[in-house]
């Protein structure tokens, strides 16, 4: 067991011991913790080292290891600053290429934002539809467009989009095609229903003619008196 000591210690560390090295650094200085088999080694330092950021607490001020991948030096946990060589540092990230839509600005490894076009205000958005159809449905997508006024150097492909879609609901309603053909329909029934009736109206008819004949009494007539 290493005693913690206060004297004999390395300049600017205030408090430390044998087995981990510096345990308390001075005010102003940050604590850096290093790896060294199965023991943490406290140095102290002036600035962190890169791939660390330096944390200020009342207590003690620490160096923190920078979780981002490829990231040289970070201003927080999640916050990139400086990507490894060869990488593109786009809004606190590393990537191979700059996103869709950006560009490395003035031949720098920082993504600028995009590209520097200059676009129009976005237009209305347009009828709800699907699949080209705009009744016989209940969801479908609707869009709105706008233009590029400028591109930088003329190339249009590094401004971002022109067109916006997004999702959208319709109170169900059916097609005039549907309609007329429900009309049609109905129209046909309605008609065959007429005809129905007008055929049980003759026969209705015809049978009343021939019960008046069958009862019809046959007139008398009177007989001469004889000469």
């Amino acid at each position: 067991v290493s005693t913690e000591l206060s004297q004999g210690c390395a300049r600017g560390c205030d408090l430390c011991s044998e087995f981990n090295g510096c345990l308390r650094c001075s005010p102003k200085l940050f604590i850096l913790l290093e790896r060294n088999d199965i023991r943490q080694i406290g140095i102290c330092l002036p600035s962190c080292p890169l791939g660390y950021f330096g944390l200020r607490n009342t207590d003690m001020n620490k160096c923190i290891k920078c979780k981002i991948e490829n990231c040289e030096s970070c201003f927080s946990r999640n916050f990139c600053t400086k990507c490894k060589e060869g990488l593109y540092l786009h809004k606190g990230r590393c990537y191979v290429t700059c996103p869709e839509g950006y560009t490395a600005a003035n031949g720098t490894m920082e993504c600028s934002s995009p590209a520097q076009c200059e676009m129009s205000e976005w237009g209305p958005w347009g009828p709800c539809s699907k699949k080209r159809k705009l009744c016989g449905f209940k969801k479908g997508n609707e869009d709105r467009t706008r233009r590029i006024l400028q591109a930088p150097s003329g190339d249009v492909s590094l401004c971002p989009a022109t067109t916006e879609v997004r999702r959208c609901t319709v109170q169900k309603n059916q097609c005039p095609e549907g309609k007329r053909k429900k009309k049609e329909e109905q129209g046909k029934q309605d008609n065959g229903n007429r005809n129905q009736k007008d055929t049980k109206d003759t026969k209705s008819g015809t049978k009343k003619r021939k019960n008046k004949q069958r009862g019809a009494t046959v007139p008398v007539t009177p007989a001469s008196p004889a000469q």
